[in-house]
């Protein structure tokens, strides 16, 4: 650290720094953006409503999520996978959720859940690589690179420390959030995001920052980047001690599923319980790829689902934040109407996500899936998944999904 120049610092960013391999990725990601300068842009105050997606990856069972419980031919392309009929968790005469969603019926019964039916889009991937990708960036040509989020959560990490207006929980910044000049941070684990210290020496953290924010205040103007370095290290140091503040001081009696989903749902709600400003929360619940054996593993999948919403749902009313959080549910793809030879489901096209929270006009809408019009097996879609990303970015988020998805798109009125 002591043989640093600011040189060097200018000439590499951060990959420099002996210390760079323990620090938290906001740093890295900023200064890398630096080269951009287009750092300038400030997040604002923005909406007061916050939106949570959460990702199921892997392409989840859509016809075993909510069931179309009274078509015989249901049962009949699932002999095996099939629900039976007294299992099910009604929603109306036709369509119900699996036994393990038992836990969003009351928010169903509340009026907070909205599904719907048969999301997808025209000449379906069936890669899960390419379907993501057309998901996260809302382009079925696969032309865009950028998320579909990008340019609503720019300036997120800016010099008006607004490092939360967006979180994406896990390793990586989710797609969809990727790539403004400078992205939103990735926390993966509250003792990640923050300064580490040496392993070979632990007690001399203390040095290290000392040590690293002499560097960024010795580098001022009028040198180039100058204020942005300093902006970083300000944000990046208050964003790492603000996060663990929120969830060390996040007083709640709720318990979450044990696992990352619910660790990163808790600490999303610490963030949005502390009045951090978060716009929008991102989280991934996998494993939803379910070739063989599908049954327990399907079950206990939408069991840690059901439990995850209901405790953040929960955790939120208890400190008066409920109000103002949409959840959105999603899936690359759905899978084929019929089970195959290995107790499993292969990969499909159109499935149904879930709406949960107050601002939810409760119902089904879109048509129930046809099993008697399948295309080689698959469900046809019938709602284009931009006309819910449209529905929530203008009737939720306040922003102009025409401008931001590059085209109109029809709404979905579940808001």
């Amino acid at each position: 650290m002591a043989n640093l120049s600011r040189r060097d610092l200018v000439k590499s960013g951060l990959a420099v720094v002996t210390a760079g391999a323990f620090m938290p990725s906001i740093f890295t990601r900023a200064l890398a953006a630096a080269s951009l300068d287009k750092s300038a842009s400030t997040a604002g105050d923005g909406p007061a409503k916050t939106l949570i997606i959460i990702q199921l990856a892997g392409g989840n069972d859509g016809l075993n999520t909510v069931i179309p419980y009274a078509d015989p031919l249901y049962h009949q392309l699932r002999p095996n996978l099939g629900i039976p009929s007294d299992q099910v968790v009604p929603l109306d005469a036709h369509l119900g959720l699996h036994p393990s969603l038992k836990g969003l019926r009351a928010l169903w019964d509340a009026g907070k859940l909205a599904v719907v039916e048969n999301v997808g889009y025209d000449h379906p991937s069936l890669s899960h690589f390419q379907a993501m990708d057309i998901w996260q960036t809302a382009d079925p040509t696969i032309g865009k690179h950028d998320g579909w989020l990008s340019t609503l959560v720019g300036g997120s990490v800016d010099a008006n420390g607004h490092p939360f207006k967006a979180v994406s929980v896990g390793p990586e910044l989710a797609p969809a959030l990727c790539c403004p000049a400078i992205p939103p941070p990735a926390v993966n684990s509250l003792a990640d995001y923050r300064l580490q210290p040496d392993p070979r020496f632990p007690s001399g953290l203390a040095t290290r920052e000392a040590a690293l924010n002499r560097l960024y205040s010795s580098y001022t103007a009028p040198a180039p980047y100058a204020a942005l370095l300093s902006a970083t290290s300000d944000t990046a140091e208050r964003s790492s001690k603000d996060v663990q503040a929120a969830a060390a001081t996040h007083d709640t009696a709720v318990t979450y599923p044990k696992g990352g989903f619910g660790d990163g749902l808790r600490l999303l709600s610490a963030i949005i319980n502390q009045d951090m400003g978060l716009k929008v929360g991102y989280v991934v619940l996998g494993g939803f790829d379910t070739h063989s054996t599908q049954a327990k593993h399907h079950a206990d999948l939408l069991q840690t689902l059901a439990d995850g919403i209901t405790a953040f749902q929960s955790d939120l009313a208890s400190h008066g934040k409920a109000d103002d959080v949409l959840i959105m549910t999603w899936s690359e793809f759905g899978r084929r109407a019929a089970e195959n030879a290995s107790a499993g489901t292969d990969h499909g096209t159109a499935a149904p996500l879930f709406v949960v929270g107050s601002g939810v006009k409760k119902g089904i809408y879109g048509d129930p899936p046809s099993l008697s019009n399948l295309d080689n097996g698959n469900l046809r879609f019938a709602t284009d998944f931009r006309s819910i990303y449209a529905t929530v970015l203008d009737g939720w988020l306040q922003a102009d999904s025409a401008t931001i998805l590059g085209q109109t798109f029809s709404k979905v009125p579940f808001i």
